[in-house]
Parts: C-alpha cells; sequence; structure tokens
C-alpha cells in the first residue's frame, strides 16, 4: 500500500450546481456509507477523473450499484449529455 501523502491546506468555496435528484440521493448515501462529506466524495471522484483513474473500488462499485437499486436511479453515463430539466422546473 502507498504511504498518505501529508495534508494539503485548499481553500474551499461553497458552489450551487445543480444535479439530478436520484443521483444526489446516491452520493449522498454513499458518503455517508464511507462516513465522509458529500463535498470530499465528489471532490475525489472529480481528481481521480482528473487523471483517468476510476475512484471506486469493485466492493465499492457493489455498494453504488445497491444504493442506485433504492433510489430508482437508472441514468448511466451514456444519458449525461442528454439530460433536460423537466417543464417548469
Amino acid at each position: 500500500m502507498m504511504p498518505l501523502k501529508p495534508t494539503q491546506q485548499v481553500e474551499r468555496i461553497q458552489t450551487g450546481i445543480r444535479l439530478e435528484k436520484r443521483l444526489v440521493k446516491v452520493l449522498k448515501a454513499l458518503a455517508e456509507h464511507r462516513d465522509m462529506t458529500l463535498g470530499d466524495l465528489v471532490e475525489g471522484i472529480v481528481l481521480h477523473a482528473f487523471e483517468g483513474k476510476s475512484p471506486f473500488s469493485a466492493d465499492t462499485i457493489t455498494v453504488i450499484d445497491s444504493l442506485r437499486k433504492i433510489y430508482g436511479l437508472d441514468l448511466s453515463a451514456a444519458d449525461s449529455h442528454a439530460l433536460a430539466d423537466r417543464k417548469g422546473e
């Protein structure tokens, strides 16, 4: 196992992004399962993605699959550029 890097001090900002409702439910549940904040989870996902790495182990993917079923999240990566808000929202 690789040694952990020393903690880096960063400046975080509050952001107002909009995400699909069921996706947020799965992310929040996964963050709770991993005993971390939603922001820390999203930061980790993005930093891994920027390097072309998968942020999740096979065990975590199994947890995500279960959470997707619980919250009815049937979207996939193929849907990522084809989402539109419902009328009136």
